[in-house]
């Protein structure tokens, strides 16, 4: 199925591109393997001597002005585990958790779906001991829930590291994280509501999993294989030996004397461990798909096999292991629970839960399922209490945001291609939904949305919006096209204006359409008062790609790829750019409400820009969201942003508040290597040094003139407080500069009164 794409844009390279400016820009405090970025701590040190109080876990999203609400961040199942005596199963499903009854395996039931995470649940580990849940929840770091209440969990605490949490198990008073980049990561959870991380160990790889078996921790460390690393004292782990298994080791089991590695496209390997300084693999079994997650139990290993479904390999003989059954599934098999005679799998996309009948291996056969919603949130709009969300291949999501730190799905209808744009109007929204084209849905009860009618766009619909009788499609490369929805059961094209480029985006003013013309077409301002003959009146060519739009009084506001632009259009015939705003990424949506433009920017998330004086647009806020901001709709001083991967992310504008970070008690703005924190008359930077450093700060206006020496000599070991009076400075934008030993330090604070 075809993913519209407005921009020819590899990940890979723009992460590269965006972690060398990053060095260039924000070198700050880092040194390649010591612990110098700033975690939680039991006490800082004051510049001036003494030892003070303590510093909060560091945040994992950077943040100006704006802080996070809630979330409805559902979407593909990547983990799944169970409480075995409660017959209850935890499916991760996006950056949630939905719990479910399985006591029918055929009918499994939605008890909750209370878990919402800051990131993207890759991991779970479930303690019936406590009945406490574990998440290992990506760029949202640890999460920790307590679930003895079924129907109402409860979030006692989490843990943000430096890296992207893939995978958790705990033992005793730990939980052993497996943290991307950065290895292994060893959290004190002894008092879950405050965790604390007291030892790590750098692998040399990307740790996908972990799993710990008496004073070990195994970790699938992606293509550098098994590392066992001994856990005997968890505040110095140390390495004790590896196996380079071919491929990619991405998930880990260990029973007995052996290590049972899911390698991707290489399978399942087994590894003998009985000797963790000298492990050895004794066979292997090949599987069509690749090997994304395993567990054991008995005499079998269950493989969840990606596009191939669930394998079982019979490993009675770990030198000869052999495959006796498998079950397709519908999705991607991404990971594997067993309990009793069924098998609970992740199954990725919309498949959600799998539950497969084991109790015959060589027959496995599929009885219940729970089907999950999309990751791909495109587009949102925002009516009363609700939130419309364009879900992609998963249509039309309706979420009840009445309260808009809980936000809870109640309704959704399916479209027949994939949903990427809503537009709501009275009772019905209306869908576009690319090759499908404009899809009509009565939302008059939300709890059950029925599509009444459709209009087949010849192009790709895109982007929708609605003005008295008619829908205006932005149609890709077949430009604007016009339907009557007088009668929303039967929509009639009337007319169609063919642009140069390929129309993304559509807002309608009075007369006028405003399309986003995509790639170096700009914007098309097209007379509508008649709609059987609309009309170019007018363009203006932006310089990348025009993919979204919105009017306000005499201004159209465009997002264009590298960022905002301003057009006076009080002359829809000579519309002339008078303003523009480079974002950090690529903006793909704009919305406008009072002094404030707010940007979808991709990779970089929500941009609030403030567009007081059109002429010279500022940024004034932002929140790096967990995943891709692909829209935003604003509603009083919430924005809500589509953020792909990661469902609706809610988040408040200090500023329209009427608030800013210095008025926010405790406001912080935190990232891997400083911390800082904002309070009423002051701004407090704390740093992190691994041993006894020469440190010289200055504070520079954004000119580049310094204006004070801030500190001068020797800092110690451990963490310190720098603290800078606002008094002494105007209003605005100011960096701080200058050398900790060999290291470059250029940190930009913003002073607002």
């Amino acid at each position: 199925m075809k993913k519209y794409k407005r921009f020819d844009i590899k990940k890979e390279e723009y992460m590269k591109k965006k972690f060398i400016s990053l060095l260039a820009i924000f070198s700050v405090l880092f040194l390649w393997g010591e612990s110098n970025y700033l975690t939680e701590c039991a006490e800082y040190r004051d510049l001036d001597g003494g030892i003070k109080g303590g510093i909060e876990t560091k945040a994992g999203f950077d943040s100006l002005n704006v802080s996070f609400v809630g979330n409805w961040p559902f979407g593909y199942s990547y983990a799944v585990t169970n409480d075995t005596i409660r017959d209850i199963c935890f499916l991760g499903s996006g950056g949630g958790v939905y719990i479910l009854d399985v006591s029918d395996s055929s009918n499994p039931v939605k008890v909750s779906e209370g878990i919402h995470t800051r990131g993207y649940v890759y991991g779970l580990y479930y303690d019936y001991t406590t009945e406490r849940l574990y998440i290992a929840a990506g760029q949202g770091g640890l999460e920790i829930w307590d679930v003895s209440n079924l129907t109402n969990p409860l979030k006692l605490g989490y843990y943000f590291t430096p890296g992207s949490v893939r995978g958790v198990y705990v033992s005793g008073s730990y939980a052993y994280v497996a943290d991307g980049n950065y290895g292994l990561r060893i959290i004190d959870i002894s008092n879950p509501t405050n965790p604390t991380e007291i030892g790590f160990y750098f692998t040399p790889g990307y740790a996908y999993g972990v799993y710990v078996s008496g004073s070990y921790a195994y970790v699938a460390d992606d293509t550098s294989g098994l590392r066992i690393i001994d856990i005997s004292d968890p505040t110095t782990p140390t390495s004790v030996g590896f196996y380079d298994t071919p491929g990619w080791a991405v998930g880990i089991y260990v029973s007995g004397s052996y290590a049972y590695v899911a390698g991707e496209r290489y399978g399942l390997r087994i590894i003998d461990i009985t000797d963790p300084t000298n492990s050895t693999e004794v066979g292997y079994c090949d599987t069509p798909g690749y090997a994304k997650g395993v567990y054991v139990s008995g005499s079998y290993a269950y493989v969840a096999d990606d596009t191939s479904g669930l394998r079982i390999i019979d490993i009675s003989d770990p030198t000869n292991p052999t495959e006796v059954g498998y079950c397709d599934t519908p999705g991607y098999a991404k990971g594997v629970y067993v309990s009793g005679k069924c098998a609970y799998v992740a199954d990725g996309s919309r498949s959600g839960l799998r539950i497969i009948d084991i109790s015959s291996p060589t027959t496995p056969t599929s009885v219940g399922y729970y089907d999950t919603p999309g990751n791909y949130a495109c587009g949102v709009y925002v009516s009363g209490n609700y939130a419309y969300v364009a879900d992609h291949d998963s249509g039309l999501r309706i979420i009840d945001i009445s309260d808009p730190t809980n936000p809870t799905e109640v309704g959704y209808c399916d479209t027949p291609w994939s949903a990427v744009g809503v537009y709501v109007s009275g009772s019905y929204a209306y869908v576009a939904d690319e090759n499908f084209g404009l899809r009509i849905i009565d939302i008059q009860d939300p709890t059950t949305p029925t599509e009444v009618g459709y209009c087949d766009t010849p192009g790709w619909a895109v982007g929708v919006y609605v003005s008295g009788s008619y829908a205006y499609v932005a149609d890709d490369t077949s430009g604007l096209r016009i339907i009557d929805i007088t009668d929303p059961t039967t929509p009639t094209e009337v007319g169609y204006c063919d642009t140069p480029g390929w129309a993304v985006g559509v807002y309608v003013s009075g007369s006028y359409a405003y399309v986003a013309d995509g790639s170096r077409s700009g914007l098309r301002i097209i007379d509508i008062s008649d709609p059987t003959n609309p009309t170019e009146v007018g363009y203006c060519d932006t310089p990348w790609s025009a993919v979204g739009v919105y009017v306000s009084g005499s201004y159209a506001y465009v997002a264009d790829y590298y960022g905002l632009r301003i057009i006076d259009i009080s002359n829809p015939t000579n519309p002339t750019e008078i303003g523009f705003y480079f974002t950090p990424s690529y903006a793909y949506g704009v919305y406008v409400s009072g002094n404030y433009a707010y940007v979808a920017d991709y990779y970089s998330g929500l941009r609030i820009i403030d567009i007081s004086d059109p002429t010279n647009p500022t940024e004034v806020g932002f929140y790096d969201t967990p995943g891709y901001a692909e829209g935003v709709y604003v509603s009083g001083s919430y924005a809500y942003v589509a953020d792909y991967d990661y469902g609706v992310q809610i988040y408040r504008n200090l500023l329209s508040s009427g608030l800013n970070e210095k008025e926010i008690k405790g406001s912080e703005v935190k990232s891997d290597n400083y911390f800082i924190k904002y309070d009423v008359s002051k701004i407090e930077l704390y740093f992190g040094a691994s041993k006894e450093s020469e440190m010289k700060l200055s504070i520079y206006d954004k000119t580049g003139r310094e204006l004070k020496d801030l500190y001068k000599g020797k800092i110690g070991k451990g963490y310190s407080k720098l603290t800078i009076n606002k008094g002494d400075y105007a209003t605005g934008e100011y960096f701080i500069r200058g050398k900790m030993g060999e290291t470059e330090v250029n940190i930009k604070i913003l002073i607002l009164k």
